[in-house]
């Protein structure tokens, strides 16, 4: 069995989270031996100065023997942001109001605009973004 034959029998379960520019795959892999592991793949759009984009690409394996350590410290971590910052996003994007020291509203409301317009024309440009095809050519080669 090739390798290429192997990765394309080795994916088990998959889920697909976007999140605005970003998008996450949670995948369930099978190793040689045939246990189960997690992947967790961060997919960012960038661009190209030519116009043109590419994805970056940051991975996680997460395997069965640390599944219970990496819970208990994902939440105790994101118990410990929301306990100190609640659960409100803060940041100036998601402050309407905000205003830098050297911008008007009217520049701020200008920027906004043209951001959302961009991420719009880059949604219609992506195509079909629920097919996580698009985003997996990744090689197992390591594993």
């Amino acid at each position: 069995m090739t390798d290429k034959e192997f990765n394309a029998q080795n994916e088990i379960f998959s889920k697909v989270f976007r999140a605005g520019r970003r998008t996450y795959f949670f995948d369930v892999r099978e190793t040689k031996a045939g246990d189960y592991y997690l992947t967790i793949t961060e997919s960012k759009r960038q661009t190209n100065e030519d116009g043109s984009y590419y994805y970056k690409k940051h991975k996680i394996y997460l395997y069965k023997e640390d599944f219970e350590r990496f819970k208990e410290y994902l939440n105790e971590v994101m118990d410990f942001i929301i306990r100190e910052k609640g659960p409100e996003v803060i940041s100036e994007r998601h402050q309407k109001d905000f205003q830098p020291e050297n911008k008007t509203a009217e520049e701020n409301e200008a920027e906004e605009s043209a951001e959302e317009q961009e991420e719009n024309t880059e949604d219609k440009e992506e195509g079909d973004d629920e097919n996580p095809e698009k985003f997996t050519d990744v090689d197992f080669d390591d594993i």
